[in-house]
């Protein structure tokens, strides 16, 4: 019987003749990445008895959930990790001005297809875009990594997912993933790689697949991977100098199940509160009062998101029951945004723009909701408390139906902005 691209992945990280379904593997890491919680991890490390850490070329480390710091126990644990990386001489350090971890890794280079990749944050995910199996570990674990290498993994079930059908207009990736969440629900891949196959996801760009490799850990996702293609390696290429095998899975594949979903009369997809599963089509929950429209995140960050939204916001007002935040997801498409012009129209529309970085994603700063309190966001989780108050609601949904609500006020299907 053939294998996925889990299974082959893993094959290579343990070493081992061959791997079978439910093995607990010793895995070889390819890369190690952690964020502002570093400070945990360094602490964990340092009760291991290891004075160095097992490479320093294969841990990145970077500031960016609450940057600046946003209470003095941050401004002490980012201390704490700057002193860690000057004493371990970690090379692969980008303090609080360079953007997000799940932008940051693929953009600087450090992801590869093929690679098993471990992150400190659970959409680490995310990297299955570029045809890793990149997966979400604790603190503890972390510095074990930092210290040996490797750590244990069993071998996943992995479910095939294909998606068909061209979008109509005003949906995009984040739609699609919604709808697929929605359908499939919060623990159907628990524990499990998913592979995305189809037209559909062939289609989109690399940033559109990111958005699917991070949200479907919603869905319980241990690794979300996108089969590599010509333009997975052109960007990786374009990226890194360092050589990189992509992974591909055989023909005669065993998987779990095989989910099937035509998105060509898809129409623009709202997770409700409290959760990512629970979605709706926007024509169930259009004129839902909102007041804070986010848009940013390692989900919707990226620059064709800020596109997206320009070209509603252009030459129109934000309702002024709303507030409006925009948070570009690295430095880099930051200066894109301010050489293309977008974060004029940002201003002149009354939006806020921010530095790169998670924000009010996380409930940590620069726009946490209050009670009672409404917000639309293109972030990736909605938990009751999540953005703020535990008394406030957010809706998730694409840019674009973050820039309608915002002008409105309300949320708003984007396809009845004129």
């Amino acid at each position: 019987m053939g294998k996925t691209i889990a299974e082959k992945i893993l094959l290579k990280a343990s070493g081992e003749a061959d791997v079978e379904l439910g093995d607990i593997v010793e895995a070889k890491v390819d890369l190690a990445m952690s964020h502002d919680n570093a400070a945990l991890v360094s602490k964990h490390f340092k009760t291991i008895g290891v004075e160095r850490v097992w490479n320093p070329e294969r841990i990145v480390i970077l500031l960016d959930h609450r940057v600046p710091a946003n209470s003095v126990q941050t401004a002490t644990g980012h201390k704490a990790i700057r002193g860690f990386v000057s004493e371990q001489n970690l090379p692969n350090f980008y303090d609080m001005n360079a953007g997000i971890c799940h932008q940051i890794l693929p953009e600087k280079g450090h992801v590869r297809p093929g690679e098993l990749i471990v992150g400190t944050d659970s959409h680490t995910t995310t990297h299955g875009a570029f045809g890793a199996f990149a997966i979400a570990i604790g603190a503890t674990e972390m510095s074990t990594v930092w210290a040996t290498g490797s750590l244990w993994l069993k071998v996943p079930e992995t479910i095939r997912i294909e998606v068909s059908g061209s979008l109509p207009a005003h949906v995009y990736a984040k739609d699609v993933i919604l709808n697929i969440i929605g359908t499939l629900g919060s623990d159907y891949a628990d524990y499990k790689a998913v592979e995305f196959y189809g037209d559909t996801v062939s289609e989109f760009s690399i940033a559109s697949r990111m958005v699917v490799s991070n949200q479907a850990m919603e869905m319980g996702s241990k690794a979300a991977i996108i089969p590599p293609d010509e333009k997975t390696t052109d960007y990786v290429g374009s990226r890194t100098s360092l050589p990189f095998t992509p992974v591909f899975a055989d023909q005669d594949a065993e998987y779990l199940d095989t989910e099937v979903f035509d998105v060509s009369a898809l129409e623009p997809q709202i997770a409700c509160p409290h959760s990512p599963s629970n979605v709706k089509n926007i024509s169930e929950v259009a004129g839902t009062p909102v007041d804070q429209a986010f848009l940013g995140s390692c989900t919707n960050g990226r620059l064709e998101d800020l596109k997206v939204t320009v070209n509603i916001l252009k030459g129109k007002k934000i309702a002024s029951s709303t507030r409006m935040i925009v948070i570009p997801a690295s430095w880099e498409i930051y200066s894109e945004a301010m050489h293309k012009g977008y974060l004029k129209v940002f201003l002149d529309s009354g939006a806020i723009i921010v530095n790169p970085g998670c924000g009010p994603c996380l409930g940590a700063h620069e726009g946490i909701l209050a009670d009672g309190e409404k917000a639309i966001s293109s972030s990736n989780r909605n938990f009751r408390g999540r953005m703020g108050s535990t008394e406030s609601e957010v809706y998730l949904s694409s840019p674009a139906v973050v820039a309608a609500s915002a002008l409105r006020g309300e949320i708003t299907d984007p396809r009845t902005i004129e």
